[in-house]
């Protein structure tokens, strides 16, 4: 798959008639990965995204097309009391998406930490 470096605006993915642009803002994160979903079984195919311009991560995609599922994993410290809940094992929606590709099924697993659990807010 080709990636190129891409630009950090406009946020989300955009289409641009020869591929997609992906960029997410996150002031705090290390590191992004843009997570391709393909397939009836949602192979994933991670892409690191290695371009940062100012707190924006970004690439281009000249081989992506519209309706492509994916999500982010994000890099970062695990600080909650700092608001910091970096976790590279859960797949993030992007804050700026046009659609949602599939229902969300609510469950317990999709949470950083115990629901319920003193300390701990949403």
């Amino acid at each position: 798959m080709r990636v190129w470096p891409g630009r950090p605006y406009p946020l989300g993915a955009t289409w641009d008639g020869a591929g997609v642009n992906f960029a997410l803002f996150s002031e705090n994160a290390s590191a992004v990965e843009l997570c391709l979903l393909e397939g009836p079984n949602h192979t994933e195919r991670r892409i690191p995204l290695r371009e940062r311009t100012d707190q924006v991560f970004h690439a281009y995609l000249p081989d992506v097309l519209p309706g492509q599922l994916y999500g982010f994993r994000t890099h970062g410290l695990y600080e909650p009391e700092k608001g910091h809940r970096f976790n590279p094992h859960k797949l993030l929606f992007d804050p700026y998406a046009k659609a949602v590709g599939r229902d969300l099924c609510w469950n317990p697993a999709l949470f950083g930490y115990t629901l319920g659990a003193r300390g701990h807010h949403l």
